[in-house]
């Protein structure tokens, strides 16, 4: 949903986070990845505009950070 939001492709969004374009497919189906994978990827979508959302009952998500 981040990637969308930003309009970034799998392999922009690979490229900013330094992994391959299929970790971030198995990210996106859903597979485990190991945490600081995860980390990297988050740190790339959040340098590239998106805030990430706490649960709070609605559930955990993700949004655009304002300019």
């Amino acid at each position: 949903m981040a990637r969308a939001a930003l309009g970034l492709g799998v392999r922009e969004l690979a490229k900013a986070a330094e992994v391959s374009p299929d970790t971030v497919a198995r990210l996106e189906r859903g597979e485990e990845l190991k945490e600081r994978t995860v980390a990297a990827i988050q740190a790339a979508l959040e340098a590239a505009g998106v805030e990430f959302i706490a649960e709070n009952g609605g559930g955990a998500g993700v949004r655009l950070r304002k300019p």
